[in-house]
C-alpha cells in the first residue's frame, strides 16, 4: 500500500479519541502487571501484524502470564493466557465504559486478577472520569482504526531503520499510550538531577540526557499529524541548528522547542522514507552536536559496530 497514506486528524478525531481511551485502560494494565523498566519501557505498546500488543506480563504477581492484543484487521479486543485459552470482543459500538467493563470480565474469566491504580485517563480532559462512567467517548470507525495501525507500522518501519545507526544507549521503537505517539530515544550516560518537585513519571523518563524522535496523529495543541524531535535537557542554542528537508521547523513548545516534520509536508517530498530519515538525522546532530555527544564514535552505520565488519 501507499507509504504514508492520508489520515486527517479532523476525519477521525471521535475515533481517535475513543481509541486512545480504550488504549489507555490497556495501558493501566500493563503499568499494574509488568515488571518494571528503566524509563518506563515496560509500559508502552508493541506492533504486530494485526495491531497492536502489550506483550506478554503477569507471573511475578500470582497471576497467569497474558497477553492482550488490539486486532486493527477483525476489530476486536483478544485477551490470552500461556495455556491456549482467550476471550475476545468486538471494538466496534463500544463506549469507554462498555470496554473497560468487557476487558475486566474477560480477564477475570482467565483468571487474571489486576487492580489499576488509577481507573481514570492520564493527562487528558477528562482525567478526573473515571473509565467505568465515561459514555461520552463511543465512536469506533474501523476504516480509520485500521489506518491508524498501518501509518503507526509505516513510521515503526522508518524508526527501526533510523534507530541501526546508533550504538549507544537507545529505547526500543514502541507506542505510548499516554499520548498516544510513537517513538524511539537515544540516550547519552550523562545524569539528570531535577528539582524535587519533578513528578514521578517526569523524574523516570528523562533521568538521563535524551533525543527523542517520533511521530503523531495530532492533538488539540497541534491539530495534525507530524514526525518530530526533542532533545532533553535542550541545551543552548538548540533552534538555531538547522534541519532537513526544508519544510522542517523548530516549534516552541513552553521553553523549550520542537523539531517537526508535518505529515502532509513529508508525504509531498519526492522520497517520504528518505525525507523523514534525513529529518530525524538533522535533528539528531543538531541536538547531539549542541550537547557536545561523540557523534562519530556513537554511529554504527547500518547496525554494525564491529570495525573491520
Amino acid at each position: 500500500m501507499e507509504l504514508f497514506p492520508p489520515i486527517p486528524f479532523a476525519e477521525w478525531r471521535d475515533t481517535k479519541e475513543t481509541l486512545h481511551r480504550f488504549a489507555q485502560v490497556v495501558g493501566k494494565v500493563r503499568l499494574a502487571a509488568s515488571a518494571r523498566r528503566n524509563h518506563w519501557w515496560n509500559v508502552p505498546f508493541h506492533l504486530t501484524g494485526r495491531g497492536i500488543t502489550t506483550r506478554p506480563m503477569g507471573q511475578l504477581d500470582g497471576n497467569p502470564i497474558f497477553t492482550i492484543d488490539f486486532d486493527f484487521v477483525g476489530h476486536q479486543l483478544v485477551v490470552s493466557v500461556l495455556d491456549g485459552r482467550a476471550v475476545s470482543f468486538p471494538l466496534v459500538g463500544r463506549s469507554v465504559a462498555s470496554f473497560y467493563a468487557a476487558l475486566m470480565e474477560a480477564l477475570a474469566a482467565l483468571g487474571v486478577r489486576v487492580a489499576l491504580a488509577v481507573p481514570r485517563p492520564f493527562d487528558l480532559p477528562d482525567a478526573g472520569r473515571p473509565f467505568a462512567e465515561d459514555t461520552e467517548h463511543a465512536a469506533y470507525d474501523a476504516g480509520h482504526a485500521q489506518r491508524y495501525w498501518q501509518v503507526l507500522s509505516q513510521v515503526a518501519s522508518v524508526l527501526e531503520e533510523f534507530a541501526a545507526d546508533y550504538s549507544g544507549k537507545v529505547s526500543p521503537v514502541h507506542h505510548f499510550w499516554h499520548t498516544f505517539d510513537i517513538a524511539h530515544s537515544r540516550f547519552s550516560e550523562r545524569r539528570i538531577d531535577h528539582p524535587r518537585q519533578t513528578d514521578p513519571v517526569t523524574r523516570e523518563a528523562y533521568s538521563r540526557e535524551v533525543i527523542s524522535f517520533g511521530f503523531w496523529f495530532g492533538d488539540d495543541s497541534f491539530p495534525e499529524p507530524a514526525f518530530y524531535s526533542y532533545t532533553a535537557p535542550e541545551p543552548a542554542g538548540l533552534a538555531d541548528e538547522p534541519l532537513r528537508p526544508a519544510a522542517a521547523r523548530w516549534v516552541a513548545r513552553g521553553e523549550s522547542h520542537l523539531a517537526v516534520l508535518r505529515y502532509d509536508d513529508a508525504r509531498a517530498e519526492a522520497d517520504p522514507r528518505a525525507a523523514v530519515l534525513g529529518f530525524y538525522e538533522s535533528a539528531y546532530r543538531a541536538g547531539a552536536g549542541r550537547a557536545g555527544w561523540d557523534v562519530e564514535r556513537l554511529s554504527c552505520a547500518g547496525g554494525v559496530t564491529d570495525p573491520q565488519l
